[in-house]
């Protein structure tokens, strides 16, 4: 039977917060991917594909849409190769997010755009 529970607080016994804490600062969508030449999910949540637009240029598509595009992204990860370092991860400048998508691109330590091996993607609203 649908239906809705209003709660003011969440506690475990010992800790407390408020409902809108716990709604409003959760993630909305995760994704861990493999995004070396064929993209391949690990594990997410709220994700339904990430497309490999280019070498290193990547999109996640979110299953449900947000109420707009004003969301916190972090990007996290790196190639795989020891000798490599340097790593950069960001939204491209011409790619605003939208209420179902987020660009991210990848480059190596010489700016170069590079796919990764491990690529985590987190967005909350």
């Amino acid at each position: 039977m649908p239906g809705s529970l209003t709660i003011g607080t969440l506690s475990d016994g010992t800790n407390s917060t408020s409902a809108t804490n716990a709604i409003q600062g959760s993630a909305k969508s995760w994704v861990n991917f493999n995004g070396v030449t064929t993209v391949t999910i690990r594990a997410s949540f709220n994700t339904s594909s990430v497309t490999r637009t280019s070498t290193g240029d990547y999109t996640t598509n979110l299953s449900t849409a947000l109420t707009d595009g004003n969301f916190s992204l972090v990007v996290t990860g790196n190639r795989g190769v020891a000798a490599d370092y340097g790593w950069y991860m960001s939204a491209p400048y011409n790619a605003a997010p939208t209420t179902t998508t987020a660009r991210v691109t990848c480059t190596n330590s010489a700016a170069t755009f590079t796919d990764y091996a491990y690529v985590s993607i987190t967005i909350t609203r």
